[in-house]
């Protein structure tokens, strides 16, 4: 059987891979805190037909320069999340915080912390600053019911004031950073969990020591780029295209071999 309909195979699940990863940025084009991924790939192993540098000739002196190496494909190796900033929409939501910089907001998830970069909080029956799903920003912070306002500066620290602006209640918002963002578990509705890959969360002040700050009334947007990813879905559409006419090609050439003898 001939190795181009095993290759160009190959080549067509790596595009369609491909188109679904840029799918998957487009449909989340809107999404607050959301960072694109990029499908990667690598080549796959090859069969040696003649091997560079073999001894030809009687003499024994003389070496083939170059061989003959028939490459079988290619293969997903990772799809690498960018963790770069997006772009920031003003709400005068004082719930809403965007983050100018590197860091994740905490937030408990079943007993369990885990990282968001989506400040859309919100409030729940208790008064206590919660994501859209309910989960419970940390440290937590409740809101007392005679509140007016609620005040959040730049390096974290939260308060909720009276009609006289005296503090009725106030913490401080630590930001978290990974070593390795792009190795962070991806698990839906804006999570992520911390993998042996991203290294442990490291807490810090925001605005202090390389961590970010925080943007009251404001949140910030996914970081797709619409006309990059149009442009990618093409390519990717192409290539997809290519390789199933080099199967179709191999297959006519089959049917000419099988064809010799009627």
């Amino acid at each position: 059987m001939m190795r181009s309909l095993w290759t160009a195979a190959t080549g067509m699940v790596a595009q369609q891979l491909n188109i679904d990863v840029i799918s998957n940025n487009l449909a989340n084009v809107n999404t607050t805190g959301f960072k694109k991924g990029r499908a990667e790939f690598e080549d796959l192993i090859y069969q040696n037909l003649r091997i560079a540098g073999s001894i030809t000739g009687a003499g024994g002196d003389q070496r083939i320069p170059t061989g003959i190496q028939v490459g079988l494909g290619v293969r997903p190796t990772t799809v690498h999340k960018f963790f770069s900033q997006g772009d920031y929409q003003n709400t005068s939501n004082p719930l809403d915080m965007a983050i100018e910089g590197d860091g994740f907001f905490q937030v408990l998830v079943n007993g369990e912390p885990a990282y968001t970069r989506a400040g859309a909080f919100k409030l729940n029956q208790d008064g206590t600053v919660v994501t859209a799903n309910g989960y419970i920003l940390q440290p937590e912070f409740t809101v007392p019911a005679e509140t007016k306002n609620i005040v959040v500066t730049e390096n974290g620290h939260i308060a909720a004031l009276d009609a006289a602006g005296q503090e009725l209640a106030a913490a401080d918002i630590p930001l978290y950073t990974f070593i390795n963002p792009a190795g962070l578990e991806a698990k839906g509705r804006n999570l992520y969990n911390p993998s042996e890959a991203s290294g442990e969360a490291q807490e810090g002040v925001p605005g202090e020591e390389n961590v970010g700050t925080i943007a009251q009334g404001f949140l910030e947007m996914s970081n797709v780029e619409v006309v990059d990813e149009m442009v990618n879905m093409i390519v990717g559409q192409r290539a997809y295209e290519m390789n199933s006419k080099a199967i179709q090609t191999s297959d006519s050439m089959l049917q000419i071999a099988v064809q010799l003898k009627r």
